[in-house]
């Protein structure tokens, strides 16, 4: 929680929230703990607290009021209650693997567009032909089906080299990942293994321990998606996601191509008869960006 409150308010000026700033040189960047406190209402040691992860009974109204300080948006309010009340965040069933209703996975197969169906930690629990050839081909279609070896769509974006040629704007879908997993790993702060992932993913790739630690927080349900897929080239889809309920976080992503484009045409080559098998994408070496 302290380092979420300390980017936020580093992100901010005096001047952006109606305080006059005295003097040239300040020796934080963005607002100083006093100026937000003085916008919280709060007391500067009281405020001082929080930030030092001293004080676990922060009210709705003081949550409320910082949220308003920082101008923090719907996904960061949500995100900084979940930081505030750990004890109160979902809690995840020990031991069991989470597993698809037998009438989601069977709307998963009847779609006509790429659909798979991630959980909270974004391992794939099901996907359509579709879904496997544009996005893993590479992979075992099967792999959904077995809890030790199921695909996960964060660890293929920032660890598998055939990302970087999948996805022409990749710093857009890691900056979009990461904003996802941030949101998950404070709604489940003790999911061991979405912990594990996160670790995983910080040792594994320096761009991902780089975002991770500018803490952003956004709910990425709907947008486009570019694709550069290497059986039939470049694609633009839009894509949904949507929250299934009482299924302990599963959403349902959905891929479409705007009718009558060179996209749809481009999905409609991909997922025609005989050209759903597997494909070998020529090896790439991560580049590291700045």
């Amino acid at each position: 929680m302290g380092d979420f409150l300390r980017t936020r308010r580093a992100r901010l000026q005096p001047e952006d929230v109606g305080l006059v700033a005295y003097g040239a040189r300040r020796r934080v960047p963005g607002l100083r703990r006093e100026e937000l406190a003085q916008l919280a209402g709060v007391s500067v040691a009281y405020y001082t607290r929080l930030e030092q992860g001293q004080s676990g009974n922060a009210s709705d109204g003081v949550l409320d009021a910082l949220a308003r300080a920082l101008r923090l948006t719907p996904d960061e309010h949500a995100h900084l209650r979940n930081l505030a009340r750990p004890g109160r965040a979902v809690r995840r069933p020990a031991g069991r693997a989470p597993s698809v209703g037998a009438g989601v996975r069977q709307l998963v197969a009847a779609m006509a567009v790429p659909a798979l169906v991630l959980d909270a930690r974004y391992d794939v629990l099901a996907w359509n032909a579709q879904a496997h050839a544009l996005m893993a081909g590479h992979l075992d279609a099967d792999g959904p089906d077995r809890p030790d070896e199921r695909p996960n769509t964060q660890r293929l974006l920032f660890l598998d080299p055939h990302a970087r040629e999948l996805y022409p704007c990749w710093e857009e879908e890691a900056r979009r990942a990461v904003s996802s997993l941030r949101l998950a790993a404070g709604e489940y702060p003790r999911d061991r293994r979405l912990a594990e992932l996160i670790g995983e993913l910080s040792m594994g790739s320096a761009e991902f321990s780089a975002l991770w630690a500018r803490h952003p927080v956004r709910s990425c349900t709907s947008g486009v998606k570019e694709f550069h897929h290497p059986l039939v080239g470049r694609m633009s889809l839009s894509f949904e996601m949507m929250r299934l309920p009482d299924t302990g976080g599963q959403g349902l992503l959905a891929l479409t191509a705007e009718p009558g484009s060179a996209s749809e045409a481009a999905l409609k080559l991909l997922t025609a008869e005989g050209a759903l098998g597997p494909y070998a994408p020529a090896p790439s070496t991560p580049q590291l960006t700045d």
